[in-house]
């Protein structure tokens, strides 16, 4: 599968988003930011990835959906499904 970014679902004020695109920055995954708020459709995709709920960070690789993942399964996603981003 070709994946061409990881979608970084995130928030304005959300710790854990900002937590998660620091350690995604120095591991260096390249990733397109979307802001729940203000992207249309985007509230929209993270409930239905995330049991109804707005949760984020949301990260999505492919056909990988991840609620409040870690760096580290973000990584394992992108080796296992993404590694020409790597």
């Amino acid at each position: 599968m070709n994946t061409e970014h990881v979608e970084f679902y995130w928030r304005p004020g959300c710790g854990f988003c900002m937590a998660l695109r620091a350690g995604l920055q120095r591991a260096g995954v390249p990733f397109t930011e979307i802001n729940i708020w203000e992207e249309p459709g985007a509230a929209e995709r993270v409930r239905e990835v995330a049991d109804g709920n707005e949760t984020v960070p949301t990260v999505i690789i492919g056909p990988v959906a991840m609620v409040n993942p870690s760096v580290d399964e973000v990584l394992h996603a992108v080796r296992e499904h993404a590694p020409e981003l790597l």
